[in-house]
C-alpha cells in the first residue's frame, strides 16, 4: 500500500500542469496550440511572456521538489518511485489524456529533493549549456544526464537508478529535438525559428 501510495502522490503532484493553467489565467490561451504543444517553459516562453515563462519553470520545479521532499516524510524507503512518479506524472498527465511537458524542470526540483549536491550540479549544467548554447533542450537533456552521473560520482547510489531511468525518459522525449539538433535546425532561445 505505501509503495502505490507513494506513486500515486508523486504522480498527482507532478501531473499539475502550471504551464497551461498560468497561460489560461493569464489569457494567453491554451499554449498546446503554440509551439511544441508541451505544457512546459520553454513552450510558454513563445507566448510572449518572459514572467510567465520563470514562473511555469519555478512551479514545474517546486512540484517535483515537493513529491521528494513529502516522500522523505512519508515513505523514506520509496523517495526514488516518488521522484520517477512525479517526473511520468508532469510527462503524461492523467487530465490532459497524458499529453504534458518533458520533464526538465520536474526533475530540477526531484534532484534537489533527492540530494542538494545532485540539484545543484543539475542547475549549473543547465544554466552553463543554455548561457553558453542558447539551446533550450540541449541544456535540459545535458542537465538530466548530468545529474545520473553527478549522483554516481557523488556518492548517492541509491539514487542512480532513478535518475538513469528519468534520463531515459527525457531523452526520448526530446527524439525530434535530437533530430533537430543532428540538422542543425533546432531554434535558440531568443532566437527566430
Amino acid at each position: 500500500m505505501d509503495y502505490i501510495a507513494a506513486l500515486a502522490m508523486g504522480y498527482l503532484l507532478g501531473s499539475i500542469p502550471f504551464g497551461l493553467l498560468l497561460a489560461l489565467a493569464a489569457g494567453k490561451g491554451d499554449i498546446r496550440q503554440i509551439g511544441s504543444g508541451n505544457i512546459g517553459a520553454t513552450n510558454v516562453l513563445r507566448t510572449g511572456s518572459k514572467g510567465l515563462a520563470a514562473l511555469t519553470l519555478l512551479l514545474d520545479l517546486a512540484k517535483g521538489f515537493f513529491a521528494v521532499w513529502l516522500a522523505w516524510r512519508l515513505f523514506p524507503q520509496l523517495v526514488p518511485v516518488a521522484a520517477f512518479a512525479a517526473v511520468v506524472g508532469h510527462c503524461f498527465p492523467v487530465w490532459l489524456r497524458f499529453k504534458g511537458g518533458k520533464g526538465v524542470a520536474t526533475n530540477a526540483g526531484v534532484s534537489f529533493g533527492l540530494a542538494w549536491p545532485i540539484g545543484l550540479t543539475y542547475a549549473v549544467v543547465w544554466l552553463a549549456v543554455l548561457g553558453l548554447m542558447r539551446i533550450s533542450s540541449l541544456a535540459g537533456m545535458s542537465a538530466v544526464v548530468a545529474a545520473a552521473i553527478a549522483a554516481a560520482v557523488l556518492g548517492y547510489m541509491q539514487f542512480v537508478p532513478v535518475l538513469a531511468g528519468i534520463a531515459v525518459l527525457v531523452l526520448w522525449l526530446h527524439r525530434e529535438n535530437i533530430r533537430r539538433l543532428r540538422q542543425g535546425t533546432e531554434p535558440k532561445v531568443g532566437g527566430r525559428k
